[in-house]
């Protein structure tokens, strides 16, 4: 049995099966791409908006901006940020291969449901052909875990704090409404991109913050092992490949998107290899991988493990290691030889996180010996 048009399946002797509630996803998915074009015929003024908030909700932007930030203002938020963010990503991945979702920009030309009719307009965008299927949404779920542990984390230093209990409830009700009104742009741009459709995006959010909850609650994570971090990282790199040769071995093709992506996008250059679901796989585990590099690294002192520095020092990290990172984003990895770019795209990912860890506190701390940790801070 494998996968048809609109959500069915077909069997091997070519007979169509449609599984229990197909109507109800079809009209789910087609109200969806009505409220898409609706967005795109509306509010195109705000697309500027839009393609912000996707920005902002990709995880490239947790790895390269925020992390360095939180790590050096607060560990273990930084070491709590990165294990959501890669956890949710690989959860997310399973999650998509499971649920087989379809993506708008492609279904409103392969599903029956229009009949001979019209096909409704969809404008494509750049951000827009995203090779992966589309259930949960990748950046609704990264956004709604991270801004949660963050916002999470502020509230509860508000209450180390001992922060007056007017001003923590103020604190509490603007935190909240700023998170909430960035994740439903977050959504909203989505489903304008026609990437997503709405139901997706949601369970996006919810899955988001089961795994920000679940794992604000686990104490080991900022003090685990290198020997922990290489065996998640092997552990969730060999259930992924393994979970997806087992299905092609018995007949179901995971990377079944790939060929809607490269028939259905409008301009072939949109269609990029580091949007399929190995690179985001290899990027999430260079990623944790890397984490754990810099943490166990001669570089990394038991001085800065326990007190962090003064606070010229945590500003001079987060400035030379934001700077580094922009850098090292700016080498482009070249897409000819898959192979490769998967090793690179690894290699890459483990060093964005050595380099705010190991590297750039290290240096700073032999360049500038006065500047070691400051037991008051």
């Amino acid at each position: 049995m494998f996968r048809g048009n609109s959500g069915s399946f077909l069997r091997r002797d070519g007979c169509r099966f449609l599984p229990r509630g197909h109507k109800v996803s079809v009209g789910r998915t087609s109200w969806g791409v009505q409220l898409a074009v609706h967005l795109q015929t509306k509010h195109s003024q705000s697309e500027g908006w839009f393609n912000l908030a996707s920005a902002v909700a990709d995880l490239h932007t947790a790895y390269f901006w925020l992390f360095p930030v939180c790590f050096h203002l607060r560990r273990d938020l930084g070491l709590r940020l990165i294990w959501v963010a890669v956890l949710g990503d690989w959860l997310n991945l399973v999650l998509k291969w499971v649920l087989f979702g379809e993506r708008p920009y492609w279904w409103v030309h392969e599903t029956n449901f229009y009949g001979k009719g019209p096909v409704p307009l969809l404008k494509q965008f750049p951000i827009t052909c995203e090779t992966g299927p589309g259930s949960p949404s990748g950046h609704a779920m990264g956004a709604a875990g991270v801004w949660y542990l963050v916002v999470t984390t502020l509230i509860s230093v508000a209450v180390e704090k001992r922060c007056p209990p007017l001003l923590h409830r103020f604190l509490q009700l603007v935190l909240w409404m700023l998170t909430t009104v960035f994740i439903l742009l977050v959504c909203m741009s989505r489903v304008y991109m026609a990437a997503h459709f709405p139901h997706q995006v949601f369970a996006g959010v919810i899955a988001g913050v089961l795994v920000a909850k679940s794992l604000s609650k686990v104490q080991g994570i900022c003090g685990a092992s290198m020997k922990q971090y290489l065996c998640t990282t092997l552990f969730l790199t060999s259930f992924a490949v393994g979970f997806y040769l087992l299905l092609k071995a018995v007949g179901v093709d995971l990377l079944w998107t790939l060929e809607k992506a490269q028939k259905w996008c409008v301009r072939p250059e949109w269609v990029h290899l580091d949007s399929t679901p190995f690179a985001s796989l290899l990027r999430n585990m260079g990623t944790l991988f890397g984490l754990g590099l810099g943490l166990h690294s001669p570089l990394y002192t038991e001085d800065q493990k326990k007190y962090g520095g003064s606070a010229a020092f945590k500003a001079g990290c987060i400035a030379v290691s934001v700077a580094l990172l922009q850098l090292l984003d700016g080498q482009t990895v070249s897409s000819h030889n898959p192979a490769l770019f998967y090793a690179l795209s690894f290699g890459k990912s483990a060093a964005a996180l050595f380099i705010p860890t190991a590297l750039v506190p290290g240096a700073l701390s032999r360049l500038f010996p006065g500047e070691k940790a400051d037991r008051k801070v």
